[in-house]
Formats: C-alpha cells, sequence, structure tokens
C-alpha cells in the first residue's frame, strides 16, 4: 500500500514536517503566528494551513493514504488537556491525515514512528 508516513513537530508558532518514508523534511515559522502565551494551539485555521502547506512539500509520488504522528515540543507541562491533543490531532485529519497519533515524549526516530502508529 502507499502509505506516507510523517513525523510532524509544533512548536510556538513554528512547525517541522518528515516524510519518513522518503527521508525529505520541511520546516518553517508561521505567519501569522498560531500559538496563544497559554497554548501551542491558539489560532487553528492559521496552524492548519501551515500544516497542509509543509504536509503538500514533502510528499512526492502516488499517496493513497498520509499516516501522521503530531508531537508538541513545548507548553506540554502538566501533560496536554483534552482539547489540546483534540487540536492536535483535528490538525493532522485536516492536513490529509487518514491515521493520527499525538505523541508527547522525547523525539521520534524514524524507526519509531511507525510503531506509534499501530492501534491508531
Amino acid at each position: 500500500m502507499f502509505t506516507t508516513l510523517l513525523y510532524v513537530q509544533v512548536r510556538v508558532d513554528r512547525m517541522s514536517v518528515r516524510n519518513v518514508s522518503k527521508g525529505i523534511a520541511a520546516e518553517r515559522e508561521a505567519q501569522p503566528p498560531f500559538s496563544h502565551k497559554r497554548s501551542l494551539v491558539g489560532d487553528f485555521t492559521a496552524a492548519q494551513k501551515l500544516l497542509k502547506a509543509l504536509v503538500k512539500e514533502v510528499q512526492q509520488g502516488l499517496v493513497l493514504s498520509v499516516a501522521i504522528v503530531i508531537h508538541p515540543m513545548e507548553r506540554i507541562e502538566g501533560g496536554l488537556s483534552q482539547i489540546e491533543e483534540r487540536a492536535l490531532h483535528e490538525l493532522a485529519i485536516g492536513a490529509g491525515a487518514s491515521r493520527v497519533a499525538v505523541w508527547v515524549g522525547d523525539a521520534l526516530t524514524d524507526e519509531a514512528v511507525a510503531g506509534k502508529l499501530k492501534g491508531s
């Protein structure tokens, strides 16, 4: 099957996307900003626009489905609220993902990304 595995790291007003299948990466600062002083995603529309653009940039060839591991890298003290987790999940769905896993923890290797998507 032609599933593209993407690993998305979200920082304050910045995202990076790595196509694990192809080894292609893209990173960009948000214009306009999407973060809020109390949360990583304060402007959902701006964040989704940036993520869609980055996903499009790293996709190559025939893509039948996209699976995304989305990883908040900042403003996660005490864990994510249900609302924050849902917002990250919905960002990935809006960017074209058919499967999504939200990950909080250490940065993942390419091999670990696939493991996080099992069961999602």
